[in-house]
């Protein structure tokens, strides 16, 4: 496993090893003690999340202001623009995102800690994302930050206008955002 770090320190990105023949391939997606080892974190995920969207669908920017929920996300079909943004306001790089493409051939996972939002917009036909959590998902702490927020600027690279959901239209502003201390 290779970790690459990230221009916000905490969020990491996870390249596994990959064994591959004529057969196919394989390659463990999650191991404990060597994750440990490697990032120096130990989260315990409580919970494994599967979701399937067709392309342009645009998810987030979603976080839970108590119950924060770290992440370990990764596409097993598809591809996906995933996007993480932080919400510590003692943070020296609060209200800055990073971006990452994660998809089923470069196999790549992205560690996005508790205190940052986060959301992705498929760029292949489908994808199909899976991510562990560290939290319950509690929906009454559920937030949601616009995805095109000017202040935030994040750059989604669209061609067309992105299948949205209606909570996810209805998101705040950045500077009217709940954040984490």
């Amino acid at each position: 496993m290779k970790v690459i770090p990230t221009e916000i320190p905490e969020i990491l990105i996870i390249e596994p090893q990959i064994f591959g023949d004529d057969r196919g391939f394989f390659y463990e997606s999650y191991n404990q003690q060597v994750f440990a080892e490697k990032t120096g974190i130990s989260p315990n995920f409580v919970q494994d999340n599967h979701s399937r969207s067709r392309q342009n669908v645009l998810r987030g920017l979603h976080y839970q202001i108590q119950q924060p929920q770290g992440k370990l996300i990764r596409a097993v079909i598809g591809e996906i623009f995933d996007v993480a943004v932080d919400i510590r306001q003692t943070s020296p790089t609060f209200g800055q995102w990073i971006s990452c493409i994660l998809s089923a051939e470069n196999k790549r996972q992205l560690w996005i800690p508790p205190g940052f939002a986060h959301g992705f917009l498929v760029i292949s036909e489908i994808a199909e994302v899976l991510y562990k959590t560290t939290e319950y998902y509690a929906p009454e702490h559920e937030r949601t930050i616009l995805w095109n927020d000017p202040e935030l600027n994040i750059n989604w690279s669209l061609s067309d206008s992105p299948i949205i959901s209606a909570k996810d239209r209805a998101g705040k502003p950045f500077k009217n955002a709940e954040f984490y201390p």
